[in-house]
């Protein structure tokens, strides 16, 4: 049996810093960016030897026995991502441990993960499958989405000379911000414990074996994964987005992962999943996408990319050396925060309410500049669909400006001044709604919301300042079950696909 799981990368369009201290809230997006596990045997039948699992691209080689896994990895995110799946599939099947162990007993297990868009990487966290800028310039192409589409898809990237061994070498591509170790992590968890019968990805809402949602336990054992990896807790939104899909979010309580801080000590893992799982997941999330016409754009201006975690020591050092400045900066960014997303919702209603009539202004203004929308505000409706959309702007404007006095403050750039620049030149091309740096902001990609068909020039005026936009767009669905590997199908999409080999 074969089993291929998808979880995609995201984009924190508000929230940013702030997401990191209950109860601020963010509202993520997730995309069309999605990362593919791939679990399957390599013999089909039983045998005696002892237990091996090869990770095929993540320079990762496990030999697993009753008890224990051995592991010679580089790849902290694929190894605790595994480790806690198997944990949970022992626990999980403590009535029926015969065919988790027939499962094992097959040998080799290939796990293969590869992304099927623009990811970022970090040293050798691992071997990315992705689209480069790099790539379309050697070409001599333009940098234009129609570029993007002609290479081809899964290819991999370039590698910087290093070690012999390959210790040292880096990946030539720059960071775009979309989550990809979150995305790996969530796809790996949820290929495996579907493959271990944990969950079925087939019908993940329903409750399963742990008394929750499917979705919920490969939530909880995902973000337990993530964490470890990294060697802290940190807000977990990038990996609710992989699993669960566009959302607003608050973030869970740290001590409910203290759990997990004891597996170091050499409690048995299926002890420590248990744990985990009974936890108090103090978690908040409500389902949230863009209105209809709305069109989300990522671009890539090749700057190299920021450290996040970098960013958010500085902020937080600025936030004991100056409280009551800090405070107040962050209660005015969470009041904007709020404000850009109660225009959104009411737009979403509008839309459901008056279809015909919004159809009608997101048209019109799709094809001006924002200072020309009140034009058409000559019905109560169209008016108060112009006000939510001009009330949209100017919240993302107060954003913009808070976050440039936080960066300024705690001496980091959140919005560069050459962001800054992109940033106006893009908030004043016609049909655009909003634009910004998502997260922790820095040199990252920038995104921008479209109106209707508007789309298209933004991607030119982007390419004529030497900025690619991604071939990413919105997709509110989370992890999922595909049809089969991408790479011999083709197909990488299959939101509600399901095969099993």
């Amino acid at each position: 049996m074969a089993v291929v799981a998808s979880a995609p990368g995201k984009v924190l369009m508000t929230g940013g810093y702030l997401i990191l201290e209950r109860p601020n809230a963010g509202l993520v997006l997730s995309t069309n960016a999605r990362f593919y596990a791939v679990v399957k045997p390599i013999n089909d039948e039983v045998k005696p030897e002892s237990w091996a699992w090869v990770v095929e691209n993540l320079h990762c080689f496990f030999f697993l026995s009753e008890n224990k896994i051995f592991s010679d990895s580089r790849n902290p995110f694929v190894e605790h991502a595994i480790q806690y799946a198997i944990a949970a599939a022992h626990l999980a099947s403590h009535k029926d441990k015969e065919s988790l162990h027939k499962l094992f007993l097959q040998g080799n297990l290939q796990v293969s993960a590869f992304s099927s868009f623009y990811f970022s990487s970090r040293g050798l966290m691992c071997y990315y499958f992705f689209k480069s800028i790099l790539q379309i310039e050697s070409l001599g192409l333009p940098l234009t989405p129609e570029s993007l589409g002609t290479l081809a898809p899964f290819a991999s990237i370039t590698f910087n000379s290093g070690e012999s061994n390959g210790a040292n070498c880096k990946p030539e591509v720059a960071k775009t911000g979309l989550g990809s170790s979150a995305a790996m992590t969530t796809a790996v968890v949820a290929a495996l414990l579907h493959y271990l019968g944990v969950v079925d990805l087939s019908d993940p809402c329903k409750e399963g074996k742990f008394g929750c949602s499917d979705l919920d336990v490969i939530h909880m054992i995902a973000q337990t994964s993530h964490c470890l990896a990294q060697g802290k807790v940190g807000s977990g939104f990038d990996v609710s987005c992989a699993v669960y899909g566009s959302q607003r979010y608050v973030r869970f309580s740290p001590e409910v992962l203290s759990f997990a801080k004891v597996a170091v000590t050499g409690l048995p893992l299926h002890e420590v999943i248990g744990g985990i799982l009974k936890g108090k997941w103090d978690h908040e999330r409500t389902e949230f996408c863009l209105p209809p016409l709305m069109n989300l754009f990522l671009g890539e201006p090749g700057s190299g990319g920021s450290s996040t975690p970098s960013m958010v020591g500085a902020v937080k050092k600025w936030q004991m050396s100056d409280p009551d400045k800090a405070r107040e900066n962050w209660q005015k960014l969470s009041d904007a925060n709020l404000e850009l997303e109660t225009k959104l919702n009411s737009l979403s209603k509008l839309a459901k309410e008056h279809w015909d009539v919004y159809l009608g202004v997101i048209k019109s203004c799709s094809v001006l500049t924002s200072e020309k929308w009140v034009l058409h505000a000559t019905e109560p409706i169209n008016e108060a669909i112009i006000r939510e959309l001009l009330g949209a702007r100017e919240a993302m404007l107060r954003i913009r400006i808070l976050m440039r006095q936080m960066g300024e403050a705690a001496g980091v750039p959140i919005e560069p001044e050459s962001q800054t620049q992109l940033l106006d030149s893009t908030m004043n091309a016609e049909g655009v709604l909003v634009a910004g740096v998502p997260g922790a902001g820095g040199f990252d990609a920038i995104f921008a919301i479209t109106l209707g068909d508007s789309g298209s020039k933004l991607t030119q005026a982007w390419s004529s300042h030497n900025v690619l936009a991604l071939l990413v767009k919105e997709d509110p669905h989370g992890v999922c079950l595909e049809s089969g590997d991408p790479r011999t199908t083709g197909i990488t999409s299959g939101v509600s696909s399901i095969h099993i080999e």
